[in-house]
């Protein structure tokens, strides 16, 4: 993800901060600040937002090690403003395992709520909960209470919270997959209306909330047909077959030609039969921009790149595709370069056998 930079890693997965998370933190402390006017109260504000976020991290943990164990790796888990997002390589094609993917993040934060509560409760520092407040009140009490408040949001039956994907795991036992999903997304699309209606009327914060549900609720429907209408079909029927390469001791002049010539916007960069590198449209323009045309292909191309062979089926190169930054992925048979795959490519197709059906 664009803006995002690695912390380190946890259980071997890598955790990365967006840019824009440091805006929330910057003005949670800020608010803070103002309200208390005192360096304490900011870094009290502070403290507290990133205690919260520590819960949202071990929830997100909770999905990436469950899928871990139906054999299913985590990319990275990355936190947002809008709290944590644990990106799977694939959703688990067993929906008894979706389920149990879905639940494992939201029974973190029953454990977390359940041993603060009990310490709160051993050691007799109960605050009435009307007295609490985002900065005031018992410091244990308002992280328990606020891991159950995620408990209660994730189960919004509604994509792309947890909830939404148990409803679609539950019903994919007895349904077609793509149908579960279909109704899934009508059940999340139709929440977020009734969330917008209340946000208009009382709650302002709600037509956020309701705009990111009917946009995940979107996007998670189309993917799964997407998924569906590539399913049992090998690269080779999707790949362009007639495209044009670079050598790597080329000048970027000769990439400009072939870009004005033609429709193909990304270039397998070659040495006899064997791929080297890709030189995409994007890395041409920002070395145009640097290191002027005359820069030799070799010294801009993207060298770490995927391979395809041309047997495989679409579905999975599909995912490898849209997870890598490179948009071109050359297909190989037997060792030789017969092919390329691109998004633009596999939309295109997608398009074609929507208007034959």
């Amino acid at each position: 993800m664009k803006w995002s930079w690695s912390l380190g890693k946890i259980a071997g997965i890598e955790l990365k901060v967006h840019a824009t998370f440091f805006l929330l933190v910057a003005w949670v402390g800020w608010t803070h600040w103002a309200d208390g006017e005192s360096l304490a109260a900011a870094i009290a504000g502070i403290t507290f937002i990133l205690s919260l976020f520590a819960c949202v991290v071990l929830h997100e943990l909770g999905h990436a090690l469950t899928a871990r164990r139906y054999g299913i790796r985590t990319r990275d888990i990355v936190l947002l403003p809008i709290g944590g997002v644990a990106r799977l390589e694939r959703i688990p094609e067993d929906p008894r395992q979706e389920l149990w993917v879905a639940v494992a993040g939201p029974a973190v934060n029953v454990v977390i709520a359940t041993v603060l509560f009990t310490i709160i409760s051993l050691t007799g520092s109960w605050q009435p909960v009307g007295g609490l407040t985002v900065s005031g009140g018992s410091f244990l009490e308002r992280i328990a209470i606020a891991n159950v408040i995620l408990v209660i949001f994730n189960l919004i039956p509604a994509f792309p919270m947890d909830g939404g994907r148990m409803l679609r795991a539950v019903l994919a036992m007895r349904l077609e997959y793509v149908k579960a999903t279909q109704i899934a997304a009508t059940v999340g699309q139709g929440l977020a209306f009734v969330f917008a209606l209340i946000g208009l009327w009382a709650a302002p914060f709600l037509l956020f909330i309701a705009f990111f549900v009917w946009i995940g609720a979107s996007q998670e429907a189309s993917m799964v047909q997407i998924k569906h209408a590539l399913g049992g079909i090998p690269v080779g029927r999707v790949m362009i077959t007639e495209f044009v390469t670079l050598h790597p001791e080329e000048p970027l002049t000769r990439a400009i030609a072939l870009t004005l010539a033609g429709s193909q916007k990304d270039f397998p960069v070659v040495v006899g039969d064997r791929v080297v590198g890709v030189l995409t449209q994007s890395t041409l323009m920002r070395a145009l921009a640097e290191k002027g045309e005359h820069a030799q292909t070799a010294s801009v191309m993207e060298q770490s790149f995927e391979l395809a062979d041309v047997s495989e089926m679409i579905e999975p190169v599909f995912i490898r595709l849209r997870a890598r930054r490179c948009s071109t992925l050359p297909v190989l048979e037997a060792g030789r370069l017969v092919g390329l795959l691109t998004l633009e490519n596999v939309g295109e197709f997608l398009s074609l056998q929507s208007a034959m059906r």
